[in-house]
């Protein structure tokens, strides 16, 4: 039977069967539907084709726009060519599901007088009736896939918000059904704990990765086929460690979004991460993790407070600068710089550039940070004091049971390796030592397998070498130790990182500011409790650091009096003081800075009458014992001068010429164990004999 819509000119084209399924999962199982379209074939025979071609290039393939069909452009292309009489398809949402594939389709067809065959109709698309109905037909396929996709979506959506939906596992956990399970690999378990521990120790992702680069150690990593393989670890490994609240016993889904966008070239799709708060579901404690929820979030946001911006403080880095993005220009409200000077560049100043580079702006201020950063010291080690010698025990007892976590790791990359050592031996073993080609290869595979084993024992016993164990120190060494805690502050071994981030967990944020007219540095200090604290130091001139405190100036000036630069050196040094470079005193040193200062030298008195006397010259000049001027000095009754602890006293002739002078060696003589002198004419029983 033809029908009237089919003429000798349509037959005497050829014809096309367009056959297409969506996935290679419904090529693969639904083939009763493969099967049906194939049959097609036989109704085009019934209308009268005798030369039928067949496309199934397309198997496989979604009709839905995102994809090239190379069968769909070549059957477009014969149409446009006029050789084609009919295209068929078992139905027509076969052909495409969008609008711009369906509309090309039926205005080419239009063009060269080509009709459309499904199982129910033939369709000329000439005629108006049957142009009107295709392209409902299109919108309704276009439609109906859209509503498939949302149902779709909309359960996905629904079992991801009960934590069921499990696609895939990152490293470290395996599928297990609708939820997820630690990998029972106890190599691979203790890889992801220690990248932890190491993140929580060193206070940032990149340092941690420096650590396990500068050991030779490896992290696992997962292929694309779900295999684990272990390899050098790189930042954005451990950094999705950490931002993954999968590692803290979370269930989290909708991360992330596809946005499309045309690069020039193409349509190309990219990934962009979401805020937060705007995860489709955020489950805690859905299963078990390798640190817990409250701890990966602690870390995570160590991590992300690492980002040097205006909110952030950024990470605590290896300079000197102690208070670097904590500090904060009173004026403008931009964070200060840090630079360093000095000949070995190790002198931190602070200053506010960022409004001179980004705009143009005036510099607002600019300080030496040395003196800052002492002032800041002396405000906190207070703080820390109360809690130091329960934190020395503390830190003592964590030490002692520590494992070491670089042999450790080493002594699993061991045993992983002395295993793949055994199983490539089995396999050579297992083989027919008469088939070479075969043998060969396992024997090459086995040896390579024991050189990894004998490298990973020279590296434990390199280790071991390198890494002597320690003595504890004893209870009583931590509690001097903590006791003199700015000791241990000041020590050079002591890490400036740490040091940075006990300052960032008391403080919050300092201040900064200038103030001209008193020739002061105002400090503001914002305490992490909520505590404000004012700081005022006096700006130095250039240089200034190194010159010595002023109390030792002051004794200088004091002892030029009675003693000459080679005993003030002495005693200088026996009261432990420094130069400002932290060196010794000599008489060199006593004469530059007596130069410096413009402080006069000492000159003895040749005739013997000095202006000022030690204790034992005034003692002598009064006629009482050193004992009893020294006790007379202390209860304030003859005024005399003490410029150190462990030096000499000094007294002025005029103060002990006095009355009060006079009294005192009065009241000495009337005390009954004072020595009574010699009678005048008393004559001596051993007479001389010369």
């Amino acid at each position: 039977m033809t029908f009237e819509k089919i003429g000798p000119q349509h037959l005497e084209r050829k014809a096309i069967l367009y056959v297409r399924q969506s996935s290679a999962h419904q090529v693969l199982h639904n083939r009763e539907s493969s099967a049906l379209q194939y049959a097609m074939r036989d109704r085009l025979v019934t209308l009268g084709w005798s030369r039928i071609e067949t496309i199934d290039e397309d198997l496989g393939r979604s009709a839905a726009g995102g994809v090239t069909r190379i069968g769909f452009d070549r059957m477009v292309a014969e149409v446009c060519l006029g050789k084609v009489g009919a295209v068929a398809a078992r139905e027509v949402s076969r052909f495409a599901r969008n609008s711009r594939d369906w509309q090309q389709l039926i205005e080419m067809c239009r063009v060269v007088d080509t009709v459309l065959v499904d199982q129910e109709a033939v369709y000329a698309p000439r005629q108006g009736n049957d142009r009107l109905l295709l392209g409902l037909k299109g919108s309704l396929n276009e439609y109906e896939l859209d509503l498939l996709r949302q149902r779709s979506l909309a359960a996905r959506y629904e079992k991801a918000r009960r934590g069921e939906l499990v696609v895939t596992a990152p490293v470290g956990f395996v599928k297990a059904g609708d939820r997820i399970e630690k990998d029972p690999d106890r190599r691979v378990q203790e890889a992801i704990t220690l990248v932890f521990d190491k993140v929580t120790e060193l206070g940032s992702a990149r340092q941690a990765l420096l650590w396990f680069i500068e050991h030779g150690l490896d992290l696992p990593a997962k292929r694309k086929n779900g295999d684990v393989e272990w390899r050098r670890p790189s930042y954005a490994t451990i950094h999705r460690m950490v931002e993954n609240p999968i590692y803290g016993g979370a269930y989290a889904y909708g991360k992330s979004r596809t946005a499309v966008g045309y690069n020039g070239s193409g349509m190309q799709s990219r990934s962009r991460r979401k805020a937060r708060e705007e995860w489709l579901a955020l489950i805690p404690g859905s299963h078990e993790g390798y640190v817990s929820w409250e701890r990966s979030e602690i870390i995570r946001k160590m991590v992300s407070d690492n980002v040097p911006t205006s909110r952030h403080h950024g990470a605590p880095k290896h300079g000197d600068a102690l208070i670097a993005g904590l500090i904060r220009c009173r004026r403008c409200g931009r964070k200060l710089t840090v630079r360093y000077t000095g000949a070995k560049h190790d002198i931190p100043r602070y200053s506010c550039w960022r409004g001179l580079l980004d705009n143009g702006e005036q510099r607002c201020i600019a300080f030496g940070g040395l003196r800052v950063d002492d002032a800041i010291e002396l405000a906190l080690l207070p703080v820390l004091e109360p809690g130091a010698i329960a934190a020395a025990v503390d830190a003592e007892a964590q030490a002692a049971s520590r494992r070491d976590q670089i042999r450790d790791a080493l002594m699993r990359d061991f045993e992983a390796a002395r295993y793949a050592a055994d199983r490539a031996f089995r396999q050579y073993d297992a083989a027919d030592p008469q088939n070479r080609l075969v043998a060969a290869e396992l024997e090459g595979r086995w040896n390579r397998a024991l050189a990894r084993v004998s490298k990973v024992e020279a590296r434990i016993a390199a280790h071991d070498a390198s890494m002597p164990r320690p003595e504890a120190p004893s209870l009583k060494d931590l509690d001097g130790l903590a006791a003199n805690l700015k000791a241990v502050w000041k020590d050079q071994q002591t890490d400036g990182r740490l040091k940075k981030r006990i300052v960032r967990t008391l403080i919050q944020e300092i201040i900064a500011d200038i103030d001209k007219d008193a020739s002061e540095i105002v400090l503001l200090i914002h305490w992490a409790g909520g505590v404000h604290t004012e700081l005022r130091l006096p700006r130095r001139r250039k240089g200034q650091r190194n010159s010595p405190p002023d109390d030792v100036i002051a004794a200088v000036r004091q002892l030029v009096l009675i003693a000459n630069d080679d005993l003030i050196a002495g005693i200088l040094n026996r009261n432990g003081l420094q130069t400002g470079h932290g060196n010794r005193w000599t008489r060199e040193r006593v004469t530059a800075l007596r130069s410096h200062h413009k402080i006069p030298v000492f000159r003895a008195e040749s005739d013997g009458d000095a202006l000022w006397l030690n204790l034992s010259q005034a003692a002598l000049h009064i006629g009482v014992t050193p004992k009893t001027l020294r006790a007379a000095v202390e209860a304030g009754e003859i005024e005399g001068i003490h410029p150190l602890p462990e030096g000499p006293w000094i007294f002025s002739r005029n103060d002990i010429s006095g009355s009060a002078a006079h009294q005192l060696a009065k009241r000495a003589r009337q005390n009954p164990k004072y020595p009574t002198g010699s009678h005048p004419d008393q004559q001596s029983l051993f007479p001389s004999a010369t």
